[in-house]
């Protein structure tokens, strides 16, 4: 007798043993198939079904869970057979889910939960996932996987967000000048770009420069001399050639910066919001930003982020990058040194682009 049909007919007993509502003999036959074959689905859904109707919901679970991902690593294709069971497997892991949460809502509300417990609450219950640090082209080790900093750890916030007015009123005389602005992510035809998108070359996302590339923009900074002279004493992370980048940050209505990670993870970016006509937002990681006029907002750029105007006039950040506050005074020197000693060897500067 071959073992293909002694694990059917085992299948086979298990089907009558829980026909006639024999849930043990039913699950311990299938448990014997699975021995020999552990991505059998039809002995996985069928084992499911089975602690189910026992009322053995974490067993049920288990095997469900185990069905569907034994059908993901076969190709993720389900066999006709298979649909029926597949679709009441995902309907009750559904069920579980939604029970195992109310539960723990019961136990500890939401509404009372501390901000950083309830993410650790949303990754198990699968509703949210682990964001990293994953910078494109530097990562420092050992820096704290924080996704949106708190502006009042930051002396230097309330005196830029008191400048809020006078800021306004000098991108206002800005905004007049339509030919002000560039695309944030300009094309450069002589470089390969095998990444590119919809924004590349696209004034939907455009900047008005005060800094670009750690050098002053000497005209611009006339323009807009108190948004200039903010910048004082904000410990911007000077990198010679390379950084800071202070600029009015442009998102036209309905923009959308797509997901993507920053390029090294020794910074922080900054945003001052000066207009704000509607609905817009930040997304770092697994939390969500609604911009506030006049509301610094502090966030790591090399956890994946992304943002979108979903109003129907334009929005309008202050954007710059400042160190972050974790590394010493001889790290940020030595960062720098690094950096700049790369980009002089390479001719190209790794604190550029997107």
């Amino acid at each position: 007798m071959s073992s293909v049909q002694t694990i059917d007919q085992r299948k086979q007993a298990a089907f009558e043993h829980a026909r006639a509502g024999r849930f043990p003999e039913a699950a311990a036959a299938l448990q014997s198939v699975l021995k020999d074959a552990p991505r059998d689905v039809g002995a996985l859904l069928l084992l499911g079904d089975v602690q189910h109707t026992a009322g053995r919901q974490q067993d049920a679970s288990r095997a469900y869970t185990a069905a569907l991902q034994a059908l993901q690593l076969a190709g993720g294709q389900v066999p006709d057979a298979f649909r029926g069971g597949v679709q009441r497997a995902q309907a009750r892991l559904g069920e579980y889910a939604s029970g195992y949460e109310a539960f723990i809502e019961q136990e500890l509300p939401k509404a009372a939960r501390s901000s950083r417990f309830d993410q650790s609450v949303d990754i198990l219950l699968g509703k949210s996932r682990i964001y990293l640090q994953q910078p494109t082209k530097y990562y420092f080790p050992e820096l704290p996987q924080i996704q949106f900093y708190d502006p009042a750890d930051f002396d230097w916030v309330p005196a830029l967000e008191a400048k809020t007015p006078e800021i306004q009123r000098e991108l206002r005389g800005v905004l007049a000048d339509h030919s002000a602005f560039r695309p944030y992510l300009e094309r450069v035809d002589s470089q390969p770009n095998v990444k590119s998108h919809a924004l590349v070359g696209n004034d939907d996302w455009s900047a008005f420069y005060l800094w670009k590339d750690g050098e002053r923009v000497e005209e611009n900074c006339a323009r807009c001399p108190v948004t200039a002279a903010a910048f004082e004493n904000i410990p911007l992370d000077r990198l010679a050639g390379q950084a800071p980048s202070v600029l009015f940050s442009l998102l036209k209505p309905g923009a959308h910066i797509p997901p993507h990670h920053g390029l090294i993870n020794t910074r922080l970016i900054c945003h001052l919001p000066l207009l704000v006509p509607g609905p817009a937002w930040l997304r770092v990681g697994a939390k969500v930003h609604h911009w506030q006029e006049g509301k610094v907002c502090i966030f790591d750029d090399s956890v994946e982020h992304e943002a979108k105007n979903d109003a129907d006039q334009t929005r309008v950040v202050l954007l710059f990058d400042i160190w972050r506050p974790e590394l010493s005074a001889q790290e940020r020197q030595e960062v720098a040194k690094f950096l700049g000693a790369i980009a002089s060897y390479s001719g190209e500067k790794v604190v550029s682009g997107n």
